[in-house]
């Protein structure tokens, strides 16, 4: 079943995706960990953010590859979360993050605004109840190194998954919430999903990689945004 999409006339140009609740199992291939988190009910953005709304928001436009409907890339984890700021301010809506000097950055799990989905969240509705690596065949749903002739693409082009999102896989990488692990890494955080350089073996829903939160920016790594229900 393919939730209903939501995009309330105050939310500007951000088509979002009911994730019903559920749970689902992650594994860290690197400490050979497993564990099980219980998902919420939550919502997220159908498609990774556009340099459009990017632009519209916070009134820059960072990326190497330039184009409307082109996914916004070469920003870092602290200006992924300053766009979701923004973008709840003019939502009317609580902020999610208290921003402050360099990795001084707290999390409100409780407010109402949009943030980035928890690594948990993004491989449940990545997944959209489908027990394998992938949701579909890798060339129908995502850009990678074989296809993408070495450039990102416009979001939507390729097959959404079973609820109805779009460049899950390839295309971009996605920031997500969580630190990957304080006590090796410090305030490394995740990042999901693969991109356009990425081989075939980049392109997995359990893939898990992480990078530095404010310094580190590259052309295939974006965000999508999701909020609380």
């Amino acid at each position: 079943m393919i939730p209903d999409i939501y995009n309330p006339s105050n939310i500007p140009s951000i088509p979002m995706v009911e994730i019903p609740q559920g749970k689902i199992e992650l594994r860290d291939d690197r400490t050979k960990q497993k564990w099980t988190v219980e998902i919420a009910p939550f919502l997220l953005a159908q498609f990774p953010v556009t340099q459009q709304q990017y632009f519209e928001v916070n009134d820059s436009s960072p990326g190497t590859f330039k184009g409307d409907r082109l996914p916004v890339e070469t920003v870092s984890w602290k200006d992924a979360v300053t766009f979701c700021n923004l973008l709840s301010a003019k939502a009317g809506l609580n902020p999610c993050y208290s921003v402050g000097q360099a990795e001084d950055i707290i999390f409100d799990s409780k407010a109402n605004g949009f943030r980035l989905p928890t690594e948990a969240e993004w491989e449940y509705a990545c997944k959209a109840g489908t027990a394998g690596i992938r949701y579909g065949e890798l060339d129908l749903i995502a850009w990678y190194k074989a296809n993408s002739e070495k450039t990102s693409h416009e979001v939507g082009l390729k097959e959404p998954n079973a609820w109805g999102l779009y460049d899950m896989l390839g295309n971009v990488w996605e920031w997500c919430s969580d630190i990957y692990d304080e006590t090796v890494y410090g305030s490394y955080r995740i990042i999901r999903g693969g991109g356009w350089s990425d081989e075939e073996r980049g392109c997995m829903a359990t893939n898990r990689r992480r990078s530095h939160p404010t310094s580190f920016k590259i052309d295939d790594l974006g965000f999508r945004v999701a909020r609380n229900m």
